[in-house]
């Protein structure tokens, strides 16, 4: 009978590199074939949304801030983050993500589904002093997020840039038509880059995240965009079975 002895494998260069090509072409086969079997790899579930001119721009404070260095934004499929976090997360949640935020490595709690959970003072006074509201927290303090004005001359711009990576903001009327098809005349209107700025403004009075009316803060942008995480997906019309097709 054949006896392999491992020492060989090591110890000759030729036969290790043959032999650990051979187990990357295993393996990648075995994760990239069944693709091919199934039509779409992301879930088809109504309500997702590309973000607002403000929440887009409460996310760029977002990852300049490092956030997602203690928080992800992705609920695995297990017992145990289910029941603290709620449904897991949905591939489709993060398809206008640029990057997205998933991930395992938390020093703070997972986000994906905050948005409505605490108020928007709560969030205010978390963030400027996190410790005053949850005693063990070792998050820093960012009070300089509502002292500081929101800059929202170049959102348009950052908005056509994200226009080259596939997310439907419109400049077009026929692009604003489509939006208004797919998302709702509500949403479509957020959508349109000539209005960005005014919608910006119109978003960040009407919700007065941080407040204070008076002025625009980068406090008010990112508690807007925290306020809509999770939000998007009404779970209670999304059936287990239409789900369990993508994985």
């Amino acid at each position: 009978m054949f006896k392999f002895k491992h020492e060989s494998l090591e110890t000759n260069t030729g036969l290790l590199l043959v032999g650990t090509m051979l187990a990357i072409s295993i393996g990648g086969l075995v994760e990239i074939a069944p693709l091919f079997l199934i039509d779409d790899t992301m879930e088809k579930v109504d309500g997702v949304r590309p973000y607002t001119p403000l929440e887009q721009r409460g996310r760029d404070i977002y990852i300049r801030e490092g956030c997602y260095t203690c928080h992800s934004q992705m609920i695995r499929p297990f017992r145990d983050e289910q029941l603290r976090y709620g449904h897991y997360s949905l591939a489709a949640e993060s398809k206008y993500d640029h990057p997205f935020q998933w991930g395992s490595k938390r020093t703070g709690p997972d986000l994906a589904r905050v948005g409505g959970k605490y108020s928007n003072e709560w969030h205010v006074q978390h963030l400027i002093q996190p410790k005053s509201v949850v005693p063990e927290s070792v998050m820093p303090n960012y009070p300089w997020l509502i002292e500081t004005p929101l800059d929202y001359s170049d959102v348009g711009a950052r908005m056509r840039a994200l226009r080259t990576v596939g997310v439907p903001y419109s400049t077009t009327q026929a692009e604003y038509d489509q939006n208004v098809k797919e998302f709702g005349a509500e949403v479509a209107v957020q959508l349109h880059i000539p209005d960005a700025q005014r919608n910006l403004v119109k978003q960040a009075q009407e919700g007065n995240f941080d407040g204070d009316r008076s002025s625009i803060s980068e406090m008010d942008a990112l508690v807007a965009y925290l306020q809509v995480l999770g939000t998007m997906v009404d779970f209670s019309k999304v059936a287990p079975e239409d789900l369990v097709k993508f994985r």
